[in-house]
């Protein structure tokens, strides 16, 4: 998965959703990535902001190991998100939750007040051509609502902000992406090319990024 991931960003394929995130950093002194994965958005969010240090927590030591080669100013720590956020309160300018489970007591409590929580979501668009031929996962309905539920005690100033763009993919991609998410623990790599060598049998194929970026401020 870590290698998967490391590949796609490496080919801009997600350019546009990093620069979004990354422009809503500029300031920040301290950035925690909740759910960071290998590191990419949090080493967007560093350049964008000279000044700033940053922490990214995984789950996955995999994912921990890479993050923490990803930017001089970043390191990572092994943390489940459900068990509590291992930062002061009050510590952090930013939270990033891009395609990341989230815990909003945690995120408030470690945000100072005006503190920004940027969260990335998947529209039912996202990827939809794709979804099916790849056995991957639908996006659920009603993250809309559960999200403005998560928002509503500690965050005001919600503002969202839709992220689209067009990509083409050619085999390995195909796999590629596949392989960064769900996909990629249910099925071998194998399985994943057979099902992507059918997908692009007349040519590489385009897909659609449809994620929508919700910038809320700590109460």
């Amino acid at each position: 998965m870590v290698a998967a991931r490391h590949r796609v960003f490496a080919a801009g394929l997600y350019d546009p959703i990093v620069a979004a995130v990354a422009a809503e950093c500029a300031g920040a002194r301290v950035v925690v990535d909740a759910g960071g994965g290998p590191g990419q958005y949090l080493a967007a969010a560093l350049d964008a902001a000279d000044q700033a240090v940053g922490i990214s927590l995984d789950l996955s030591k995999f994912c921990a190991r890479s993050a923490a080669k990803r930017h001089p100013r970043g390191f990572s720590v092994i943390a489940d998100l459900w068990s509590g956020l291992p930062v002061r309160d009050g510590a952090a300018d930013v939270v990033l939750s891009i395609f990341a489970p989230r815990n909003a007591a945690e995120t408030a409590r470690v945000l100072k007040p005006g503190g920004r929580w940027i969260i990335v979501t998947p529209e039912p668009g996202h990827l939809a051509e794709i979804v099916e031929p790849m056995h991957m996962l639908l996006v659920g309905e009603g993250k809309g609502q559960r999200l403005a539920a998560e928002v509503a005690d500690d965050f005001d100033d919600v503002a969202v902000r839709p992220v689209r763009s067009s990509v083409a993919l050619d085999e390995p991609m195909l796999v590629d992406i596949a392989a960064m998410g769900p996909a990629g623990f249910h099925r071998t790599r194998e399985q994943l090319a057979e099902s992507a060598a059918t997908v692009v049998a007349d040519g590489p194929v385009r897909a659609t990024l449809d994620v929508t970026m919700t910038t809320a401020r700590r109460r």
